[in-house]
């Protein structure tokens, strides 16, 4: 199998702004342009911030003009770009990524498997809404190519689901980009989940976090990328903005480069 690049990018969201959100996709993006990835993953509603209570009114479509600067940078750097974004498709609303292949249609990733957050994600006594109250289930994209590999997508709880992935691997998935929005209190569990995701399947695992505060909760931030033997590539730190790249020959996962951007909460 021959060389792909594949980054994921850990973004600090401003709620509901989608403008101030888009533009620091593109400092991230640009910011790998001398890395050449074939493809970067962002985190979790990335568009938007984990914002429910804004996700009807802030809903894209397959043809949304909102989407053009994302796919004009990644058609000028020749990189798929995974976005998250509320979707409304055929009158339903799912929790979503659009994923951007230049000079190819644009795949639509809806999440399945809805999350929920545990008891330490208590608020002033209350809990976040579930993600059911807001989303329906929606199906998996089609796998795409990520350099040699060809990659599934997952979003967040989707990861911790054993299926998910096992199902990915069926379609012939040998890398899993997880775009995500995980708290300090999940972050060993979702984390675990996912090596064990490289593991059992033997798939590039990368893990796209917000960092910074989303939805009225604090993200653990700390990216991450796992080899296919469960070997952990790299780290981003807790917190700020930044790319992580991971780099494969053949069947060997030889290099991370870490790339730190200036954007902080």
């Amino acid at each position: 199998m021959g060389e792909s690049r594949i980054a994921c990018a850990q973004t600090v969201p401003v709620a509901g702004d989608v403008e101030a959100n888009v533009q620091q996709h593109l400092d991230l993006i640009r910011a790998t342009a001398s890395e050449s990835p074939d493809a970067i993953v962002f985190p979790e509603l990335s568009l938007t911030g984990y914002e429910l209570d804004l996700a009807d009114r802030l809903a894209f479509d397959g043809d949304d003009r909102r989407l053009e600067p994302l796919r004009l940078a990644g058609a000028t750097q020749r990189v798929t770009l995974i976005v998250g974004a509320p979707i409304r498709q055929g009158g339903k609303l799912y929790n979503g990524a659009f994923i951007l292949r230049p000079g190819a249609e644009t795949l639509i990733h809806c999440k399945r498997y809805l999350g929920t957050f545990g008891e330490e994600a208590r608020v002033d006594g209350e809990l976040p809404p579930a993600e059911a109250s807001v989303f329906v289930p929606g199906e998996p994209a089609p796998l795409f190519a990520a350099g040699e590999r060809a990659a599934a997508i997952a979003i967040c709880a989707e990861g911790n689901r054993p299926q998910h992935a096992q199902d990915a691997a069926a379609r012939g998935a040998s890398a899993y980009l997880a775009s995500s929005f995980v708290i300090p209190s999940e972050y060993e569990e979702a984390t675990r989940n996912l090596r064990q995701r490289a593991l059992d399947h033997r798939m590039l695992v990368a893990f796209a976090n917000f960092s910074g505060s989303s939805g009225g909760l604090r993200s653990a931030g700390a990216s991450a990328t796992w080899a296919p033997d469960g070997t952990l590539l790299g780290k981003l730190p807790k917190e700020g903005a930044g790319i992580l790249l991971a780099v494969a020959s053949d069947d060997q996962w030889t290099a991370v480069a870490l790339s730190s951007v200036g954007v902080t909460d």
